[in-house]
Order: structure tokens, then C-alpha cells, then sequence
């Protein structure tokens, strides 16, 4: 009976979550009035910057429909917060010394910069499609902010509902269904150009380098430094190896790949093309420069999400300490210098990923190989793991429910 309650309560979720995300795709094709949409979508076509948005937001720049911004402004207000949590102690002291409440707080402030953060794009954009527009004025500008800004407002919405009453991370499946919607597009596999057959050779190779791809970003996910731990209670008794602190590269997340993107295209169009057009030394600037702004970017982010004092004040806390390591200073340095080699490690792996398909293109004479993009799949493959987890869930606690 209790199986049959969770494969029900499951099923409704997953419905749930359906229905939400196809309701977040409606939105993208709800058009702005008053612009020229047919000339603004072949002007778009070759700007690099907006076929790079378009990735996020499921081709919704080109478009330029309600939910044109998507998620974006939610995203983006969560890594101010996080960085905004390091700065300002009293925004740390809410989310530590009030726990849930304090959590809530944080959450709510969160929405407020997003809101804030939407209505500066919306003005940004109509200003920026105004040769498109049949009659530019104040009324049209403050027609398409608040036609933007409320897309916005309702896609973070049902992102923290799907979050809520659905499966999964709600802003996560957002970006990974528009990227799905437009990765065929993205892709662009010209694999049959003037022929009635499509190249099996060409298949096998984008087949396999997204295979290789994909495990370099399980291995990325998955790969885990257990750091021993022994508490006063286990002291005479020995170190129980299933007591340790589990660091992995998972922190680092998409977020250092989506931001060395956005620097490198940005770098690209105003300046390689500008000097370095059609030069060897282009790609070798290039690669040096992704190079440099992945391991500065996930050096920021390792910085956000893990710091080492609190997790050396925690296992204070606990009673908690790494065999042959004094508590306190001694034990933050030790684990400051663990994930710095971590995050340099997973920032050159990160690197590997990204670079992989332009090899492999360069190599096997595969142009449509630099469409497969890392950033893309890397989001398809950590959220379809997470949401993976998050099903199975429901099955092991049925599971312990039924032993108990």
C-alpha cells in the first residue's frame, strides 16, 4: 500500500513538473508588441553575444518573447547574494544564527534583486531593439519593462514551485529545458548538405566525442576527496574510515564555464577578431585566455561556496578533528591548501571538457563538432544526475519505511 502512496506521490510530482516547465516554454513564443520581430530575427542571426543568451534562454533574444529573461535574473541574484554573504556580516549572521528563518529572509531579499535586476535588462533591451520598433517612445519603453520584467518574475515563479511541489531544482530544469529545446538548432547538423544520405562518419564522431564528453563531466561530478575524520568519542578506538568530510569538485558547478563563456565571447568580438582575424596566434590567444578566465572563475566560485574557517569552526564545534592536525588555524590552512589543489584540479578538468570538441573538430575535419557545447551538455549531464537522485529518494525512504 505504501508503494503504491509513493509511486503515486511520484507520479504527481512529475506531472506537476511537466506541466510547469511547458508553461515556461509558452512564454518564450508570447511576442512583444510593437516590434519589427521579422527583421530583428535575421539581424540577431550572426551576433555570437545573443546566440550565446539564446543558449539560456531557449532561443527567447531572438524572439524576443514575455519570458524573454528567463531565469537569468534569479541566477544572477543568487550569486550576488552569495557574494554579497562574504562582504556583509550581518546578511552571514541572518543565514547562521536564524537557521530556517533566517534562510527565508535571504530568500526573500534574493527575489527583490532579482525584480531589480529584471527591470535594469528590460530597460537595457528597450533601448537596445529600438531600430526594430514601428513607434519608439516612453510608452513603449515602459510597455516592454513591465511586459519583461513580470515574464521574468513568473518564470522564477515556477521555478520555485516546480522546487516546491515538483522534482528536482526548479531553476536548473528551466535552463536545461531550453537548452534542449534549442540544442538540435544549436548543434547544426549540416550532416546531409546537398546529399539524400547522412555522413556515418560524421555520426560516429560527434556520437563518441558526446559520449567522452559526458563521462569527463560524471568523473567532474562524482569524483570525491574524503578527508578522515576522528571525534573525542572515537578516541582508543581508531579512525572509522565511513567518518570523513567528503570534498568534491561538484562546487564548482556550471556556474565558472557559463562566466569564462561570456568573458571569452565578449574578448573575441571586440578584440581577437579586431587584430588577430584569421592569424595563427588567434587560437593560441584564444585557448590562453579561456584558459586563464576558468581558473580565475573557479577559483571565485570555490571562494563563494566553501570556506574553510566556517568548516574548521564546525568541526570545532563537533568535537570533530583531522588525524594529526591540531584544531583551528592549523586545521584551516590544511584544508585551505586541500581545496585550492582541488579547485585548480577540476578547473583544468573543466578546461579538458570544454576544449575537447574543438580537438577532436580540428583534428577529424569536423566542423559541426563546435556546435556540441560544453557549457550545454555539461547543465544537461549534472541536472539529470541531481534529478536522478531526487527520484531515487523516494524509493529508498519508501524502502526504510518498510524496514522500520
Amino acid at each position: 500500500m505504501e508503494t503504491t502512496d509513493t509511486i503515486k506521490t511520484l507520479k504527481s510530482k512529475i506531472l506537476i513538473t511537466v506541466a510547469f516547465l511547458i508553461l515556461a516554454r509558452i512564454g518564450v513564443f508570447i511576442p512583444i508588441p510593437g516590434l519589427d520581430h521579422t527583421s530583428f530575427y535575421q539581424s540577431m542571426k550572426q551576433n555570437g553575444i545573443i546566440n550565446f543568451l539564446n543558449i539560456f534562454s531557449g532561443g527567447g533574444f531572438s524572439t524576443l518573447g514575455l519570458f524573454t529573461l528567463g531565469i537569468s535574473p534569479y541566477i544572477n541574484a543568487s550569486i550576488v547574494m552569495q557574494s554579497l554573504n562574504k562582504v556583509l556580516p550581518s546578511l552571514k549572521e541572518l543565514q547562521e544564527e536564524e537557521g530556517a528563518k533566517g534562510r527565508q529572509k535571504i530568500t526573500q531579499i534574493t527575489r527583490y534583486v532579482a525584480l531589480g535586476w529584471s527591470v535594469l535588462q528590460s530597460i537595457a533591451i528597450a533601448f537596445w531593439i529600438k531600430p526594430y520598433v514601428f513607434n519608439w517612445d516612453l510608452k513603449f519603453i515602459i510597455e516592454t519593462t513591465i511586459a519583461l520584467t513580470t515574464g521574468s518574475i513568473i518564470v522564477m515563479w515556477i521555478g520555485e514551485s516546480i522546487s516546491e511541489k515538483g522534482i528536482g531544482n526548479g531553476a536548473s530544469l528551466i535552463i536545461c529545458l531550453n537548452i534542449a529545446a534549442g540544442m538540435g538548432k544549436n548543434l547544426d547538423l549540416s550532416l546531409s548538405t546537398g546529399q539524400s544520405l547522412i555522413d556515418i562518419s560524421k555520426l560516429t564522431i560527434i556520437f563518441l566525442t558526446f559520449i567522452s564528453m559526458a563521462g569527463l563531466i560524471i568523473l567532474v561530478q562524482s569524483a570525491t576527496r574524503k578527508i578522515e575524520l576522528i571525534s573525542i568519542r572515537q578516541l582508543g578506538k581508531g579512525i572509522n574510515k565511513n567518518s570523513y568530510l567528503p570534498l568534491n569538485f561538484k562546487y564548482l558547478g556550471v556556474m565558472p564555464l557559463i562566466l569564462a563563456s561570456t568573458g571569452i565571447n565578449l574578448i573575441q568580438i571586440q578584440l581577437f577578431n579586431k587584430i588577430f582575424a584569421n592569424q595563427p596566434i588567434f587560437y593560441f590567444l584564444y585557448y590562453i585566455s579561456y584558459y586563464i578566465l576558468i581558473i580565475l572563475f573557479s577559483f571565485f566560485q570555490s571562494s563563494i561556496v566553501l570556506d574553510p574557517l566556517d568548516i574548521s569552526k564546525n568541526l570545532k564545534k563537533m568535537e570533530t578533528n583531522i588525524p594529526g592536525i591540531k584544531p583551528g588555524k592549523p586545521t584551516q590552512a590544511y584544508l585551505e591548501n586541500i581545496i585550492n589543489r582541488l579547485t585548480f584540479l577540476g578547473a583544468n578538468l573543466l578546461f579538458c571538457t570544454a576544449t575537447l570538441p574543438s580537438i577532436i573538430s580540428a583534428i577529424t575535419t569536423t566542423p559541426e563538432l563546435k556546435g556540441l557545447g560544453v557549457t550545454t551538455l555539461f547543465i544537461l549531464v549534472s541536472v539529470t544526475i541531481d534529478t536522478g537522485k531526487q527520484i531515487n529518494t523516494y524509493f529508498f525512504s519508501d524502502s526504510y519505511k518498510k524496514l522500520m
